[in-house]
């Protein structure tokens, strides 16, 4: 009987508190406070984009912050580890540039070091072991080059053997590179050694790489070639799209990173490669300048490859293996029938 009296004084406490107006204003505000977390952290998500390239917080003591997509940056616990383990904790951001270039992180064998170690390409199919041995064949090539970071970067690429071949003539330049190069593809018999380029194309990842690309116009080309060139530059590293015409998609495809520059300042450049070859005026080669655009034919007759000239041999654009990147001109003529430059 106890008990049934307890219960029911419960169940009177009870309905006086829901009967009181304040407890319905308290429960008001909980319910208020609740709703506008759940909404801030849905738009926290929702803005996290997979494929958004993210600013890494590693790296500080090189000098610089890396610029690398998501795929990349899950692994900078791992890159972590192995750099402490190695001596060169400083470099983190700089590894995870590294790896932007090599594989994107969306490779097995992501700092492709299996050659390193003797294997053939790609042999490497444990991401943690690629890292390990790429962060120590880093490591080392760094300790050569007596920390100049880009006889490493070249070093890297190259192997070891570089860095003294470089510091005979005087250290790390293009010109020590691309005569390494043409040494070592003479002497194997090959087409092309390594990536004379290698060296920008790891920094244009890394803070610092991305603004040491600098367009200036003449003013003679039909709109601000400076202006252009930094909306896309805001996009390198963005993996390469198939039909990708906005940021929305996660990344462009060559004709849709143009579309979509060119929109921002009110010019209409719609369309895909061929599109915007037929909307375009033929240049001497003598003659070009920044802004000019460079036309390839890759898979198919006609205009299937398209980007914006940025002067030194360069363009921008968006292509397969390395998402929005620069690239040489020279190296993708001997890689594909080139259609030429063209104006606006």
């Amino acid at each position: 009987m106890q008990g049934v009296l307890k219960k029911g004084v419960k169940a009177t406490g009870t309905i006086a508190i829901l009967k009181n107006p304040i407890t319905w204003i308290i429960a008001g505000i909980l319910f208020l406070l609740t709703s506008l977390f759940g909404f801030a952290l849905f738009i926290s998500i929702s803005l996290g984009g997979e494929d958004q390239i993210e600013s890494g917080m590693s790296g500080e003591g090189a000098g610089g912050m890396p610029r690398v997509s998501s795929e990349v940056m899950r692994y900078e616990p791992l890159i972590q580890k192995y750099a402490e383990q190695n001596g060169v904790g400083e470099y983190v951001g700089l590894i995870m540039a590294m790896i932007q270039q090599e594989s994107g992180g969306r490779e097995l064998d992501v700092m492709q070091s299996s050659e390193s170690i003797g294997l053939p390409p790609g042999a490497i199919t444990d991401p943690e072991y690629s890292i390990q041995v790429g962060v120590k064949h880093f490591a080392e090539v760094m300790k050569e080059a007596k920390g100049d970071v880009n006889l490493a970067l070249q070093s890297y690429n190259f192997g070891n053997g570089f860095i003294g071949y470089a510091l005979e003539r005087g250290g790390y330049s293009k010109e020590v590179a691309t005569q390494f190069s043409h040494r070592m593809a003479a002497r194997k018999g090959w087409s092309r050694y390594g990536d004379v380029n290698y060296v920008d194309h790891v920094m244009q990842y890394y803070n610092g790489g991305n603004g040491s690309v600098v367009v200036m116009g003449d003013g003679s080309q039909s709109f601000d070639v400076e202006e252009i060139h930094n909306i896309m530059k805001q996009y390198l590293g963005r993996p390469y799209v198939w039909g990708g015409r906005t940021p929305a998609a996660g990344g462009f495809d060559c004709s849709g990173l143009l579309e979509y520059a060119f929109a921002q300042v009110g010019m209409d450049m719609y369309g895909t490669a061929q599109s915007q070859y037929n909307k375009t005026k033929p240049v001497p080669e003598d003659q070009i300048k920044p802004g000019d655009f460079v036309f390839f034919s890759t898979y198919k007759p006609g205009a299937s490859h398209v980007g914006m000239y940025v002067g030194n041999g360069q363009f921008i654009n968006a292509n397969s293996s390395g998402g929005t990147s620069y690239s040489s001109v020279e190296e993708w003529k001997k890689l594909y029938p080139f259609l030429g430059f063209r104006r606006i």
